[in-house]
């Protein structure tokens, strides 16, 4: 199970709804525990696709080593990464497969006419085949 704070969660919502119409990407940041994984810090990275970031995203080495640096920093671990689906569904893509990490959950947000839909997390099998729909819960 995944459980995103709701702070953390504020900060993915406003940023994917900041970066529509193109995809946003960040990390999440958190503790391993015997419930789960719970999201204490979403940190905005900069999708650095070439061209059009509408329906693609793509993030930097340097930007996955810096956040989990920074994890580390602050007693976190690095949990998985969100980035969001301008005007479609949640769901885990193709191409989000092909570029996923099995040791990660993946947060997708729907964002339609650039406000919030719904969001679905992730968890791709380590041969990068399928995805599996991970319980998540949004903390009030």
């Amino acid at each position: 199970m995944l459980r995103i704070l709701r702070i953390p969660f504020a900060v993915m919502r406003a940023h994917a709804e900041a970066a529509y119409p193109n995809e946003c990407v960040g990390a999440m940041l958190g503790k391993t525990g015997p419930d789960g994984k719970t999201v204490g810090l979403a940190m905005p990275l900069e999708n650095s696709a070439e061209g059009s970031q509408h329906a693609f995203y793509q993030l930097s080495n340097d930007s996955l080593l810096a956040a989990d640096m920074a994890a580390r920093q602050m007693g976190m671990d690095m949990l998985g990464i969100y980035h969001s689906h301008p005007d479609a569904d949640a769901y885990f893509s193709e191409t989000d497969l092909k570029h996923s990490c099995p040791w990660y959950s993946f947060v997708v947000l729907s964002v339609k006419s650039g406000e919030y839909d719904h969001s679905n997390s992730w968890l791709p099998d380590f041969e990068q085949t399928r995805a599996e729909r991970e319980e998540l819960q949004i903390a009030e």
